[in-house]
């Protein structure tokens, strides 16, 4: 298990700055037109909500598609950002199930899992990313294709860089591994917190994020139509956040992602060497991690399939059957059909 490093506490969550990008969609010669369902219906599969102690600590997760999994075939693991949950794949999961075990879990302080108190858990990514492992282990998931949106990026690279024999792939969804991804016309107060824990100006500012119109605007903006977006999302959401002593744990796991910049260059040494099978599905209407973040991917994975569709920051809310139709064929070509199919090369293609 990837063991726990620093205890550390202090601040933050997320928010916005604007980044003008050229769009860009990698489509494959087969794929649907932008905006197109899949080719066919897809069977109804149950979508299971469970739950697992671990280290005292429940942490529930959802799963689907258990009984249709191919021993061969590596399971599907959805890592979710903050200030959501397995929540935010509640429509995705069927889309995969019918042909892939998947699942989802909550972290400690997210979701239905528990959410101990600051003083009493020691929230970093380390130890999230522990115990997302233990919770892989005991369910017999031992290959993965990891999807990796906002916090689940530096959950799922420690995973990757701890274990790159069973990552089958990633599926990359505005989740930053570079610096380009994190410009200081955002990141700047988040800078100044990691620097130090006592900026009142930055605690102020971080604790803003945690309010219903934070949550709100993290769902809607950069949408195409911001009326469209499900009010489920931020009214599922914001009791959580809004739980008796819930702002010093999202405050101490935010102080703790500036362990991540210092990180990058090991996420990318490991996606240079093991070139693990990856597309990249990025809202890049998104001002927390803009698409500036997703271009450097290519730099490190030549043959990854870039798509920046137009839409914000969860992708999958606006542009949810266009990602699953991407993915399964991106999961049969390149992960399940890897040893029969040569790898398609990235290609770029206006998309407005």
């Amino acid at each position: 298990m990837i063991k726990n490093t620093t205890r550390q506490t202090a601040s933050s969550l997320l928010a916005a700055v604007g980044l003008s990008v050229l769009s860009l969609a990698a489509i494959p010669a087969n794929a649907s037109p932008p905006g197109a369902a899949p080719d066919a219906i897809v069977e109804s599969v149950p979508v299971y909500t469970r739950s697992m102690e671990i280290d005292g600590t429940t942490i529930y997760y959802r799963e689907a598609g258990t009984d249709r999994q191919d021993t061969d075939e590596p399971v599907i693991v959805l890592l979710h950002g903050f200030p959501t949950s397995s929540h935010m794949f509640r429509d995705f999961i069927p889309k995969l199930a019918d042909e892939y075990r998947v699942i989802a879990p909550d972290y400690p302080g997210y979701g239905l899992s528990d959410a101990p108190p600051a003083e009493d858990f020691e929230y970093t990514f380390d130890n999230i990313a522990g115990m997302m492992e233990e919770l892989l282990d005991r369910l017999g998931a031992e290959q993965w294709v990891l999807y990796l949106q906002d916090y689940g990026a530096p959950v799922g690279f420690r995973l990757a860089t701890e274990h790159p024999d069973r990552v089958a792939g990633l599926i990359v969804q505005n989740g930053n591994a570079y610096e380009e991804g994190l410009p200081d016309s955002f990141w700047g107060p988040w800078r100044d917190y990691w620097k130090n824990p006592n900026d009142q100006k930055a605690i102020k500012y971080l604790g803003g994020l945690l309010t219903l119109e934070a949550t709100k605007w993290q769902f809607t903006h950069g949408t195409r139509i911001p009326d469209a977006i499900s009010p489920d999302n931020w009214l599922v959401v914001q009791p959580l956040l809004d739980r008796p002593g819930n702002v010093f744990v999202q405050l101490e796991l935010a102080y703790d992602y500036g362990s991540n910049p210092p990180r990058y260059p090991q996420w990318q040494t490991y996606l240079r060497e093991h070139q693990p099978p990856t597309i990249i599905t990025w809202g890049r209407h998104d001002e927390i991690f803009p698409a500036s973040g997703a271009l450097p991917y290519l730099r490190d994975l030549p043959n990854a399939e870039l798509h920046l569709l137009d839409t914000g920051h969860f992708a999958l809310d606006e542009d949810g059957d266009l990602i699953a139709a991407l993915v399964r064929r991106w999961l049969e070509r390149e992960v399940v059909g890897q040893n029969n199919i040569t790898s398609t090369h990235a290609s770029t293609d206006v998309r407005e």
